[in-house]
Parts: structure tokens; sequence; C-alpha cells
């Protein structure tokens, strides 16, 4: 008598496991990694983590997946706040783990998922503080091939679009299981992708008014500094000296953010040897407008005159005669590096890892009137804000500019996802992107979102490019993130809705 034979199952990984490396996959999108497909597998892994399970399980197994996801991708945090950084990912795992309970367990949970996790990520982008955009999904995708569409409806239509790709694999990993509602969901990928794909290649991308010859000045240094008296010194004469370096004839000389951060003049006439006076740093620049025979636009930083307990941060257009023309002051402001929200009680955890004043935001439009054309202007952390460089756009912006100060970061996580960020906003809006660092990355972006010239971190360079001068709305310039918002709660209500016909 024959004895029968035992097919051997291999063993299931347990399901912590499987949540972690979900989340580590997702992570794995985000630069400075950037393998943009990881994100495609770690979205189908969550998917089969959440199916028929309770709520409590969900959930618990959501936020395992978004401490493996933000954890490794915000370790840069680290440096400046080590408690910060565990908040920041727990909140981040949090809205993961409600946007898991929010679906149902069922079949029906994938086109719930889609929207579920694109409203997580429009929550965690907007809230607290006015939002944390770093290490998005959207991010993870500015490298894909799915990143145009961005100029159809924002970075909210990626993220819906990577999160169906993922549904849409796990579909397909139901092999001999799957039925009919698994079939059904391919076919709605594949429908979803051909359908976001046409529209991207025919969605609006503005047209070409003008070129400019502009140059971009990147005055070197060490990473992870701190900004002290005499530092803003060096830092100031690195920019100029760096500045010797511009090739002209050309229109256009953008400096970083916070590279002029001079010290009143003394009461007393005495000066402190090393320092760098406000006088000083207005005739050096004007003298530099002059010397180029082009506009310049520094980046400056000190403390309000009128307010000593604020800061102010802000870019001037300095013409060739010298007269400063325009000037923007930095709106969506950094919380804990410029301004520290319920400062009494973070006091007492950091005090010496935060800012002693708040930056005083400005509140005009975005843009900066020149006599090269109107520039639109994002100052740093406003990139990652979508509807900063819209309102750029909205009021006539031709160019974007977005002088940022990545020298006090640790790591060059920060400096990729702004350039991931940078190459976004460029679809979204169809302009020329112009990101200019103190000690990078400085990079100048095409409206394809197509990254033309990068500097390395630390090196004393300039880039030199000729731009467009673009005018014309994209679809996503005119209508921001609403739309994706209703279709996403659309999404969700109709799963629950067949869910329950269902049962």
């Amino acid at each position: 008598m024959s004895t029968p034979k035992v097919e051997r199952v291999a063993p299931r990984p347990h399901p912590s496991v499987t949540a972690i490396l979900a989340g580590l996959l997702i992570a794995a999108a985000v630069p400075p990694w950037g393998w943009w497909p990881a994100a495609f597998v770690g979205l189908a892994l969550l998917d089969r983590l959440l199916a028929d399970r309770p709520s409590a399980s969900r959930f618990r197994r959501g936020m395992v997946v978004g401490l493996a996801w933000a954890l490794p991708s915000t370790l840069w945090v680290v440096d400046l706040s080590p408690p910060g950084w565990l908040l920041a990912a727990s909140l981040h795992a949090l809205l993961l783990g409600l946007a898991a309970v929010l679906v149902p367990a069922g079949r029906w949970r994938r086109p719930g998922l889609v929207g579920a996790v694109t409203l997580a990520e429009l929550v965690r982008w907007s809230v607290p503080f006015g939002g944390v955009p770093l290490a998005s999904i959207a991010l993870g995708q500015a490298g894909g091939p799915l990143a145009p569409v961005v100029r159809v409806a924002g970075p909210l239509l990626l993220v819906a679009l990577t999160v169906t790709v993922g549904m849409g694999l796990s579909a397909l990993l139901d092999g001999r299981r799957a039925d009919r509602s698994s079939m059904t969901a391919t076919g709605v990928v594949a429908a979803a992708l051909a359908i976001a794909g046409l529209l991207a290649t025919t969605a609006p991308t503005g047209r070409v008014v003008g070129e400019l010859d502009v140059a971009l000045v990147q005055g070197g240094g060490p990473q992870r500094t701190r900004a002290t008296p005499t530092g803003a010194a060096t830092v100031f004469a690195n920019q100029v000296e760096a500045n010797w370096y511009v090739r002209t004839p050309l229109d256009l000389v953008v400096w970083p953010e916070n590279v002029v951060n001079p010290v009143p003049e003394p009461t007393s006439g005495w000066r402190h040897e090393g320092r760098l006076y406000t006088d000083d740093a207005a005739e050096a620049l004007t003298a530099e407008a002059a010397r180029l025979d082009a506009v310049l636009v520094p980046g400056w930083f000190h403390r309000d005159a009128d307010d000593p307990t604020a800061n102010l941060n802000y870019q001037t257009a300095i013409e060739p005669d010298g007269s400063v023309v325009d000037r923007y002051d930095k709106v969506r402001t950094v919380p804990f590096g410029e301004y520290v929200p319920m400062r009494g009680l973070v006091e007492r955890l950091a005090p010496d890892m935060l800012p002693a004043r708040d930056l005083r935001p400005g509140i005009g439009p975005a843009i900066l009137d020149t006599s090269v054309g109107r520039l639109g202007i994002a100052i740093s952390w406003e990139v990652f804000f979508e509807h900063r460089t819209r309102d750029a756009v909205q009021n006539g912006g031709e160019v974007i500019l977005n002088p940022t100060n990545a020298a006090s970061y640790w790591l060059t996580q920060v400096q990729t996802q702004q350039v991931a960020a940078s190459r976004l906003r460029a679809l979204e809006t169809g302009r020329w992107v112009l990101q200019v660092a103190p000690t990078g990355f400085s990079a100048v972006i095409d409206p394809q979102g197509r990254v033309l010239q990068r500097t390395g971190v630390g090196e004393q360079a300039v880039l030199h490019h000729r731009v467009e001068r673009r005018q014309g709305l994209t679809w996503a310039s005119r209508m921001g993130t609403w739309p994706m918002a209703v279709l996403s709660l659309l999404a969700m209500a109709g799963a629950w809705t067949a869910s329950r016909r269902r049962t």
C-alpha cells in the first residue's frame, strides 16, 4: 500500500515581517534611492495584508507599514531632533493606519484604498502645522513614467495612479484564486493608465514667450553647518567669489536662500572683524549686479528691524543700475525650523535645537517683477507645496525660481527629495524650474521634468543655461487639488456601497 503524497506548503512570513517589507519598499521609491517600481510592490503587499481582516488588525498593519516607510525616508531628522523624528514618523504611520480602517475588508477594499491612501497623503501635506509633504508617494514617482500626469490634476492624481497600479498587481497575485472582481480590477488599472496617459499627452503645457540666459551660483562649503555671525560672512564671501565665475552676457543671476545673513550696523561705529553688516552686503550686491549687467536675485535672512523678536527670509530683485525693484518674503515657513508651534511646550524637549525667533511669513503673491520678465518664486520648503508654484503661475510667473538652503541638513535626503519636488512642479506648471542652493543641489529642470544640469554637494559651481519664459496654465494649475479630493471620497464611498450590496 503506497503512502499518500503530502504536498509541502512553503511557510508564509509573519504579517509583521510582510508589513515591514511593504513599508521599506514604498520608502525605496523615495529619493535618494528613487527605485520607483518598488512602490507598486509595497502597495500590493499592503493590500494583501488588509484582505478580510478586522478593523483593529488593519489599523495595526497599516501603522507598521507606515512606520517602515517613514522612519528610513526621514532619517535626516535624527540630526536635528530624535524625538521629532519619532513623532513625525508616528503621525505618518497613524494616517496610513486610519486609511486602512476606512475601507471595507473584502474584495472592494482595492478601489477604497486608492481613495483612502490618496486622501491620507493630502491630509499629511496639509496638517499639522501646514503639513509635511516629504517622503511622499508622489516624490517617489517623480522619475517614473507616471509623473507627467501631474499636469492633468496635480500630485494627488500621481498618488492615486500609483496606488491603482499596486492594487492591480495585488489582483494579479491572486493567481488561481482570481475571481471576476480581480480580473475587473486589472482591467480598471489598464484603463486608468491609458486614460491618464492620453490626458497627459493632450493637456496644455503653456507657450513660449521669450528666453533668458541665466546663471545659478552655488558658493560651496560643508554640509551640517549652523548659522553663526562669522559663518555668515564666510558664506557670503563664498557666494561673491563664485559670482566671479559667471559668464557674461546674460540676463539673470540667482543666488540661494539665506546667503546674505547680515547684522545691523553698530550704533557705536565700531565693527567686529569677521562679521557681515547690512550696508556692506547691499553695496557688494549692487556692485555685482552692475558688473554683470544683469538682474541679481539674492536670498536674505536677518532679524526684523521693526520687531527684534522675529526673523525675515526673502529674495530681492536688483537691477543692473542698483535699484531693488521687487521683494518676495517667504510665505510657507518650516515648522520647528523657522518657527516653533507650541513653543512653550516644545522648548522643554529640545531647547538647544530650536530657532530663538520665529520667522515672520510674507503675504504677497509668489512673483518678482523685473526688467527681464515676471519671475515665479518658491523659497526652499515652499517647492514641496504645489499651491505655492500654482500661485506663482496664476499670477503670471514665467520661470520658477527655487532658492534654497540645505547646508544645515545631514545626509542628502532632503536635497534629493527637493529635486524630485522641483521636477513635479515643473511638470505641473509647464515652467522651467531653477533650484539653487549654497552647498547643493542646484539644478536646471525643464517643463518636461527633466534635470538638465545638477551640481554636487559641497562644490563651488555656477550653472549656466538658456531657459524659456513661458505663459499659460495647465489643468493642474487651474484646478488645484479639489477634483482629486472629491474623486477620492467618491472612490471610498463607492467601495463601501458595493461591499454592502454584496453582503
